[in-house]
């Protein structure tokens, strides 16, 4: 692979890993106990009245969907990353040939080419 392409991508991850943090700190704090990617969502306090109570519990189901779906993202970043330092990156899980470069361009996650993803989904 190109290493202007490799710089590029990384540069293109290493933000999106910023962007995830901030929008998860926005609503979640990271777990403290735990050396992965482990946020857990704040229990929103609105008051202490009926509807207050139902709107809290509203706004923390809403946000543990979007930790989990920001958490999910945010693990494949840093894997994209890590397979960046020890050189794996860019290469199918399954097949172990090369990903395409539009393929990486478009998902720069990306950890399967296009025929094992079609495969996988049964789109072939």
């Amino acid at each position: 692979m190109d290493k202007q392409l490799l710089q590029e991508l990384k540069s293109s991850l290493e933000g999106e890993k910023v962007k995830l943090e901030q929008e998860l700190g926005a609503f979640a704090h990271r777990n403290p106990k735990s050396t992965t990617v482990d946020f857990d969502a704040n229990f929103p306090n609105l008051g202490d009245k009926e509807d207050e109570n139902a709107a809290e519990v509203a706004a923390y189901s809403d946000n543990l969907s979007l930790e989990s779906e920001l958490e999910k993202q945010l693990r494949d970043v840093v894997s994209s990353l890590k397979q960046m330092e020890n050189g794996t990156y860019g290469t199918c899980k399954y097949c172990q040939q090369e990903i395409s470069e539009a393929r990486l361009k478009a998902r720069p996650t990306s950890s399967s080419c296009i025929e094992c993803k079609k495969t996988l989904t049964q789109e072939v």
